[in-house]
């Protein structure tokens, strides 16, 4: 059986993980534990196999009064809990990183095109302390200590945070949905 710890306890995409996982109960043991406060840190890591880190801050509005607060559970809060999760011999940390890592935003009518060889150039805080967390993650990793980045685009589905709401509220009261050919 694979002993999963979620960091985030009570995140969209730390509890729709969970709730997933619990179909296989004789192959996943999942733990959550919350990161608003400093207690994650006397909890033992020993004994599973991955972290799953999808703590963060999201969904703030830009201002420079904040940028410190995505440096500090952005950066600094996945580097320590990865540190924690090598120095217990957890064996792979998998960390939620975003697209916004590329910092492109496409014109209506025209593709973007992201690969595997597109140079990162986040544009907003939360963009750029994702990826410097990407950056002082992927120095920890060894033979012994994988580190996978995932870098997921707008995560959305019922009851999620975000625009998605308000999306689908606009989309229900327009009555005019233009045509655009999106190739994402």
């Amino acid at each position: 059986m694979k002993k999963i710890l979620v960091t985030g306890a009570d995140s969209y995409v730390g509890t729709a993980f969970e709730r997933w996982l619990s179909q296989y109960p004789d192959e996943y043991s999942v733990d959550t534990i919350d990161m608003r406060d400093n207690v994650w840190q006397d909890k033992p890591f020993e004994g599973y196999d991955v972290v799953l880190h999808v703590a963060a801050v999201v969904h703030k509005k830009e201002s420079p009064k904040i940028e410190s607060m995505y440096l500090k559970v952005n950066v600094d809060l996945p580097v320590a809990v990865a540190k924690k999760a090598r120095a217990a011999g957890v064996r792979q940390f998998i960390f939620m990183s975003t697209m916004a890592v590329y910092g492109e935003e496409g014109e209506i009518g025209h593709e973007v095109i992201i690969t595997r060889d597109t140079t990162p150039n986040p544009k907003t805080y939360y963009g750029k302390s994702k990826l410097a967390a990407e950056y002082e993650l992927n120095k920890l990793a060894n033979e012994n200590f994988k580190i996978l980045v995932l870098r997921p685009p707008m995560i959305y589905g019922s009851n999620c945070p975000g625009n998605y709401a308000k999306l689908v509220k606009l989309a229900k009261l327009t009555p005019i949905f233009p045509m655009i050919e999106n190739k994402r």
